[in-house]
């Protein structure tokens, strides 16, 4: 059957016509439009399906942000997004709204060996929950419980208060709260997270960006060029950046990881992981991620993986919107 499927992120809203079947989801026809192009998502729907011939059978969005009762205030769109208004638009009847973490939650069952790079393999317990925790636009978590099958549950665990542990997070903790008021995870663990730490290390050590640095942080994404230039080496700030960036990911993937007992693993999803996935396999993400103390001997125990396809967000819509339970997870995955 063929399927409407959405993943709609703070940056970018992609929509897909999917094929779900037994052997599997393919995406037919997609298209990718800038978020805050769009006064709102209903719009969006209507222009994709009237540009092909497709009449999906069903149909799921997922948005960053909780949703309640079919409705969503996205985080950080300036939207409210209701399921009833998009069934209208989509002309389908059962469409569903879920958070965007909860679409990465169904795909796991779906994904494969070259879908996933392993961080840690540890020691993954047949049933035993999994957590997800991704950093894009913003920062996504979810999780999932096992009964008799794989159930998820979204999150928003990313605007849990930062904890800093080190005396540069401390600086860092106060130099976001004189900004924003209220410090969580996801001001330091997102887009314009890793953007705020540059700012603040410059403030700190007088130190500038080269004047190239500059000149591609007007023109393109600054957060991309910050993560470039630290993982390249080309910029001391950026470097230093950088490492703080993937030690509080860690620190708050393994605190995700015993909020949940995830012993059936970690997930890294969203925008960022995929890109810097070699930094992720150093000691400069594994040990703020196993060091938790007395159940340190547990995180080194707890698999974790990066999930590499792009499209983990659009197949696990697809697969709510085909009716599909998660079941159990890919022997791959």
């Amino acid at each position: 059957m063929n399927v409407l499927a959405g993943d709609i992120g703070g940056t970018h809203a992609r929509l897909a016509i999917v094929e779900v079947g037994a052997s599997g989801a393919r995406i037919v026809r997609e298209a990718t439009t800038p978020s805050h192009d769009a006064p709102a998502l209903a719009p969006l729907v209507e222009a994709f399906l009237r540009a092909g011939t497709d009449r999906p059978a069903g149909a799921c969005l997922a948005v960053a942000g909780p949703v309640r009762d079919g409705e969503a205030r996205t985080t950080n769109l300036p939207w409210t997004v209701r399921a009833s208004d998009l069934s209208a638009a989509a002309g389908v009847r059962d469409t569903r709204l879920i958070n965007d973490f909860e679409a990465v939650g169904h795909a796991l069952p779906l994904l494969g060996p070259a879908d996933v790079v392993t961080l840690q393999a540890g020691q993954p317990v047949e049933g035993g929950p999994v957590a997800i925790i991704g950093p894009g636009t913003g920062l996504g978590q979810g999780f999932l419980t096992w009964s008799g099958g794989y159930q998820v549950h979204a999150s928003e665990g990313g605007h849990a208060t930062f904890a800093p542990q080190r005396e540069v997070e401390w600086g860092l903790f106060q130099f976001l709260a004189r900004r924003f008021g209220h410090v969580s995870w996801e001001r330091v663990l997102s887009g314009p997270g890793l953007v705020s730490i540059h700012a603040y290390l410059t403030s700190t050590t007088g130190r500038t960006p080269s004047t190239a640095m500059q000149l591609e942080m007007v023109h393109d994404d600054p957060a991309a060029v910050i993560s470039r230039h630290g993982i390249a080496g080309t910029d001391p700030v950026a470097v230093e950046a950088l490492d703080l960036f993937v030690g509080a990911l860690g620190a708050q993937a393994g605190n995700l990881a015993l909020t949940v007992l995830a012993t059936g693993g970690v997930f890294l999803a969203g925008g960022i992981a995929p890109r810097m996935v070699d930094r992720l396999k150093t000691p400069a993400f594994l040990e703020p991620f196993r060091r938790k103390g007395r159940l340190e001997h547990l995180l080194a125990k707890v698999p974790v993986k990066v999930i590499v396809n792009p499209d983990a967000g659009l197949l696990g819509a697809a697969s709510v919107a085909a009716g599909l339970r998660p079941g159990t997870l890919a022997k791959e995955a």
